[in-house]
């Protein structure tokens, strides 16, 4: 994170975010699942798809609200 540069410390983020769209919530609960697929440890994977899950139930909501 970088400094704002007018004088306070509040710290900004250093890379600007991608807006909340269906693929990008989509790319999300992919990327979990694939790393589910990796992990051998059987809660972390449990925890990883619920995640995905998570994304999936946003992308849903998105898709039904455009």
């Amino acid at each position: 994170m970088e400094p704002t540069g007018d004088g306070s410390e509040a710290p900004q983020p250093a890379v600007q975010e991608l807006p909340l769209t269906v693929d990008v919530a989509l790319a999300n609960a992919a990327r979990l699942l694939h790393n589910a697929e990796l992990e051998t440890n059987l809660p972390l994977m449990e925890r990883l798809e619920h995640l995905a899950d998570s994304w999936i139930a946003i992308a849903r909501t998105i898709a039904e609200r455009s």
